[in-house]
């Protein structure tokens, strides 16, 4: 693994450029580096293709900082109101973005655009090239992981989480999916301030929107939790749908996907140390979710919309009507036969296989319970319509 220095070094010489922006990145670069050489145990195909990944992300944001400095008037485009999508992994969240990604008013990011912004969209004329580029990965996820897409729905032109857009700050749970990072977990959890990597997410919409019509954006990152302080002074005006799933369930069949995941990228992954690191993560960024909300309905603010895993399994397009008349905002004819087509071509990919028993990955479920016991409480409130 390539010390940080000769990364960045690399991402001059690709690019041509040298501005980075600010440098609030590096102190997640250096450790993630670190990481990498000292900890991941990576394969022949990790230690050509996440090397690779690090120089992408950051000569992205050298031409980030590239487009700004000849057109600032992009940092005058407005991101009002987002609608983000938050809960833990495994909740529908995913299967929720697509479906939202059918409504022809509405933004969502992605997946050829977040992993690469720039040029910015608006600027190329015809078919962008980049969605060839994005119809390769998925072929080689298929190739190398087949159950990966059985798992997550992906496409090329589909909706993508917000995780590229953090990783571009190298604050991200984007890339201990992709390897056993523990250094760099632990400074992530504990001391990242992410201020600075969701004000660099604005700062990429922005730019992904300009010279396009207005539409307000759809996001998502079941990571959020984690960070809601953080990115609440970012997108103050932001609302949020939440899904919710019994947390036992979720924490197995997230820990078999990262395992999944990074078995792409090294031989050597060890389940049980997956299994640690997400209930750590995600029980953690559950009790900070609870407070943000607690603080925000407390001054009266209604952001919140929930949904019921089950519910949305049982009936999709009913929920996202729910979820529109919360918003306040149409359900078109279009935007509703679009969502019952997604939902029913996506059938036929849709996992089916089951998990590994909750002993591979350490996990005890009579553990689980009481560390999401407030959060559990509170679905059938939130959810009882």
């Amino acid at each position: 693994m390539s010390p940080h220095d000769e990364l960045l070094s690399a991402a001059r010489e690709q690019t041509g450029l040298d501005d980075f922006g600010d440098d609030s990145f590096r102190e997640g670069l250096e450790l993630l580096v670190r990481d990498l050489r000292d900890h991941a145990r990576l394969n022949s195909t990790g230690q050509r293709s996440i090397p690779a990944l690090l120089v992408q992300l950051l000569g992205q944001r050298l031409q980030i900082e590239g487009w700004y400095r000849r057109h600032p008037e992009i940092d005058d485009e407005p991101v009002t109101a987002p609608l983000i999508g938050i809960g833990l992994p495994r909740t529908g969240s995913t299967a929720l973005s697509f479906l939202l990604a059918e409504d022809p008013n509405a933004r969502s990011l992605r997946r050829w655009e977040a992993n690469e912004p720039c040029p910015p969209p608006g600027t190329v004329q015809g078919e962008d090239p980049r969605i060839e580029t994005g119809k390769a990965q998925i072929a080689e996820i298929t190739r190398l992981s087949p159950r990966t897409l059985s798992m997550v729905p992906g496409s090329p032109t589909g909706p993508m989480e917000c995780l590229p857009l953090l990783g571009l700050s190298f604050a991200s749970h984007y890339f201990q999916a992709f390897a056993q990072v523990p250094n760099y977990s632990r400074w992530l959890l504990h001391d990242a301030d992410l201020s600075a990597a969701y004000a660099y997410e604005r700062r990429v919409l922005k730019l992904l929107q300009w010279r396009r019509p207005a539409k307000p954006w759809r996001l998502k990152t079941p990571s959020h939790l984690l960070w809601l302080d953080h990115l609440d002074t970012a997108f103050p005006d932001a609302r949020f749908v939440w899904t919710h799933r019994d947390p036992a369930a979720v924490i197995v069949s997230v820990a078999d996907l990262c395992t999944e995941v990074a078995g792409r990228f090294s031989d050597d992954v060890d389940p049980k140390a997956m299994g640690a690191l997400n209930v750590e993560h995600w029980s953690t960024g559950m009790a900070r979710a609870l407070a943000f909300r607690e603080k925000s309905e407390a001054r009266g603010a209604d952001r919140f919309h929930d949904i019921d895993f089950r519910a949305m399994q049982q009936d999709p397009v009913a929920e996202v009507r729910r979820l529109y008349a919360w918003l306040g905002e149409p359900v078109t004819e279009a935007f509703a036969d679009g969502m019952a087509a997604w939902w029913e071509e996506s059938a036929a990919h849709r996992e089916r296989a089951g998990h590994p028993e909750p002993a591979a990955f350490g996990i005890e479920p009579d553990r689980i319970a009481p560390l999401f016991a407030d959060y559990t409480a509170r679905i059938p409130q939130w959810t009882r319509h």
